[in-house]
């Protein structure tokens, strides 16, 4: 019954899809082809998510950086338009982050038991015990995620990026940071919730984690979050570079760790040229931040339907195959 009432709604209306600004144009097509021919779907709208995100702003040209959590791409918006040519991506995001901490704390350690491996109860008032449980046919790769899912919250609740570069020697003795894990255990956390958000200013870290070393050529040959924004103002058209400068966004999960907008404007300054004037924005909300695309796309969704600016839509077969012998289908796209 699901499925039918899903494909009653599917051929009644439009869907408007966000694709990620690295799309090339034959995963477009393939989209569309899988929309229209497989779920019969009357239109289609793609917008970028870099798009949504500056207009979510109330900018018409900016520069998103979107930190999500397979990756991190950097996209030049002007006029409401992706200049695909200076989109620049980078495999540094948020997973490997949580990757990193996990491995960093087993090396020192501290060993997270997944939420399924025990039980908690209160023997006293504000006393608990805790009781290890045996789930044998459970699977590596669900533990695995288990304490991903803890070290990911760890992340976002202790670390953030250091106002300078990392340095080993002058994070050696800073105070540590307690954090109870699900089991009640109390760790301490200290010169790990500066050097994990430094990697994406410094990829090359990734190499003084123990445990990392599949990860150790992926993290040479990737870039720092403002050397890729200033690549990517660089090939773009000089008339823009001052208001891209000034216009650069934070979106996604990973932009949301704390003091991440200070250092990457202060980066900017010290390395794009003299005369430019930097800005960095971000959402004091890390859920808005995190979300501000599909914000935007709920808004211009329903502006779309009402107004029917921009669609695409598929001409039925048979009425193609009238006009020409082939058996292909065809999209068109009708604008105002």
């Amino acid at each position: 019954m699901g499925s039918l009432l899903t494909g009653i709604w599917l051929t009644a209306y439009g869907i408007m899809l966000s694709e990620p600004s690295s799309n090339s144009q034959q995963q477009r097509e393939r989209t569309a082809e899988l929309i229209f021919e497989k779920y019969n779907v009357p239109a289609l709208f793609l917008a970028k998510n870099a798009v949504l995100t500056s207009f979510a702003s109330g900018r018409a040209t900016s520069l998103v950086v979107d930190g999500g959590g397979g990756s991190t791409t950097i996209a030049p918006v002007h006029d409401g338009y992706v200049l695909q040519k200076a989109v620049a991506s980078s495999p540094i995001g948020g997973e490997l982050l949580t990757d990193c901490l996990l491995k960093s704390l087993e090396s020192k350690g501290v060993m997270i038991k997944p939420r399924y491996s025990f039980k908690r109860k209160e023997i006293q008032l504000g006393v608990f015990q805790t009781v290890d449980l045996d789930f044998p046919s459970t699977t590596e790769s669900y533990r695995l995620y288990s304490q991903r899912v803890i070290a990911s919250d760890i992340k976002e609740c202790v670390c953030r990026a250091p106002d300078t570069p990392y340095d080993e020697s002058s994070y050696s003795n800073i105070p540590m940071t307690p954090y109870e894990l699900p089991d009640g255990q109390t760790i301490e956390i200290g010169a790990d919730r500066f050097k994990i958000p430094d990697i994406l200013f410094n990829p090359s870290l990734v190499q003084t984690i123990p445990g990392m070393d599949n990860f150790v050529e992926i993290a040479s040959s990737a870039r720092g979050l403002p050397q890729m924004a200033i690549e990517s103002i660089n090939k773009c058209d000089v008339d823009i570079r001052r208001e891209l400068f000034s216009s650069i966004l934070l979106a996604g999960g990973t932009a949301s760790m704390q003091q991440l907008k200070e250092r990457l404007e202060k980066d900017l300054v010290e390395e794009s040229p003299q005369a430019r004037r930097v800005k960095v924005l971000a959402s004091g909300n890390a859920t808005e931040r995190r979300f501000r695309w599909w914000t935007t796309e709920k808004w211009f969704l329903g502006f779309a339907i009402r107004y029917r600016c921009v669609e695409v839509s598929r001409i039925p077969e048979d009425e193609f195959r009238n006009k020409d012998k082939s058996n292909n289908s065809i999209i068109v796209c009708f604008c105002g």
